[in-house]
């Protein structure tokens, strides 16, 4: 297990390059921890180390959002927060994402834990006392 702290969003890009480079080849990504602790936050961050030039938001409403990088690289972003059964994964074609070789950054993955392919990478998101926040990956 890996940890990387994240003192201050003046920070933010530097950690995200730093998770990106010690992630290598992984593309699957389930990011875990409270509301408002910086998931999708952390994510833009990710994507814009990964050279998405367009505006990342959450896809609160919409399931899932896509991104395409300067090299035309896609990305999927998720945010299961609001489904409310398994079948709304499966309409929504999961498995055709999670399994492409594109990066998938997921956010309350818990919703949908059964689904999430075997090397998917666990990342926590705790914020502590003094605002900065612990970024636990495994």
């Amino acid at each position: 297990m890996e940890s990387i702290v994240l003192k201050s969003l003046s920070d933010l890009n530097n950690v995200a390059g730093k998770f990106l480079r010690l992630m290598k080849d992984k593309r699957v990504f389930a990011f875990f921890g409270s509301m408002g602790v910086g998931k999708t936050t952390f994510i833009k961050a990710l994507c814009n180390e990964l050279g998405v030039a367009e505006i990342v938001t959450s896809p609160t409403f919409a399931l899932i959002n896509e991104y395409e990088t300067g090299t035309k690289q896609i990305i999927y972003h998720f945010d299961f927060y609001r489904i409310d059964n398994f079948e709304e994964a499966y309409d929504l074609g999961y498995e055709d994402y999670f399994y492409s070789g594109n990066y998938c950054f997921i956010e309350w993955p818990e919703r949908i834990a059964e689904l999430l392919p075997e090397d998917v990478v666990y990342v926590k998101i705790e914020e502590q006392n003094d605002g900065s926040r612990v970024i636990a990956i495994h």
